[in-house]
């Protein structure tokens, strides 16, 4: 049985007491450990607030979140923040270092790692995301994809439970996303760990496990990548495969009335 490493229970917030109107309300979720949960909405609905209540950034109004059986609060939101890593959009707003080896030990120095212990995960981070040879490059020069996986690495030096990335790829080329994307189903299949996705781009949903759909601060639909992207009143662009096999049926290409895989509809074309 999959254990529950992240926990929401009716969380609601909003940014001044005085406004009646919550920016998050009754939000609940579960996330697993080596689960991808992907959090998706037009703006405004609420996920970056959500993104930064995760990390403990903030402190809800009610409603509680734990993590790794610890329950957030200002006295724990330290020790959760050991076991949560979050990505940005831009990757230069997390850069220290003026070399990509020294800013992924930039974290690892805060928690008195020795130094040993310290060489052995810049390795080891630097590796898993494919920059071994970047070690000695000022990160500032680095390509986008590159930047990013730099940031990647200073998170997963630190060993975290969960990766949560706000927009972390939206910035990227198309090329650099599908090799980023691949990497994280790598990272969460080696060491499952768990990731949780804000993001506008369908396709990186359609990688995910387990989607939370949100609308004005409430969750307002949940479910697998078949359950949400089968429902024909979602107001989201679908992902590419899903619109080819919308695309075929309209041209009379008689195919599956559900929403299927990249690998389901090549097999199936290929029949």
């Amino acid at each position: 049985m999959a254990k529950t490493i992240l926990e929401v229970e009716n969380l609601s917030f909003r940014y001044d007491i005085r406004q009646e109107i919550e920016t998050l309300q009754d939000v609940n979720f579960s996330v697993n450990r080596g689960e991808w949960v992907a959090i998706i909405g037009h703006n405004g609905s609420g996920k970056s607030t959500l993104a930064k209540l995760l990390v403990g950034l903030f402190i809800p109004e009610k409603g509680r979140i734990c993590i790794a059986d610890i329950e957030m609060n200002e006295l724990t939101k330290w020790e959760i923040r050991r076991h949560i890593g979050l990505i940005f959009q831009n990757p230069e707003n997390q850069f220290i270092g003026t070399t990509v080896q020294d800013d992924v030990a930039f974290a690892l120095e805060n928690i008195n790692l020795s130094y040993e212990e310290m060489s052995l995960r810049i390795d080891e981070a630097l590796q898993t995301v494919g920059i071994s040879n970047l070690r000695l490059f000022d990160p500032s020069r680095l390509s986008g994809g590159q930047k990013q996986r730099v940031a990647i690495a200073g998170i997963l030096a630190l060993k975290p439970d969960i990766l949560l990335l706000d927009e972390a790829l939206v910035m990227l080329d198309p090329r650099s996303r599908r090799e980023l994307i691949s990497t994280l189903k790598q990272i969460k299949s080696k060491d499952n760990t768990s990731i949780i996705s804000i993001t506008h781009d369908m396709n990186e949903v359609a990688e995910a496990d387990y989607i939370l759909v949100m609308k004005e601060g409430r969750v307002v639909n949940r479910g697998t990548p078949k359950q949400v992207f089968s429902n024909n009143t979602m107001k989201f662009e679908y992902p590419i495969v899903e619109q080819l096999r919308r695309e075929l049926i309209k041209h009379g290409k008689k195919m599956p009335d559900k929403y299927m895989t990249e690998k389901e509809l090549v097999k199936y074309l290929w029949k």
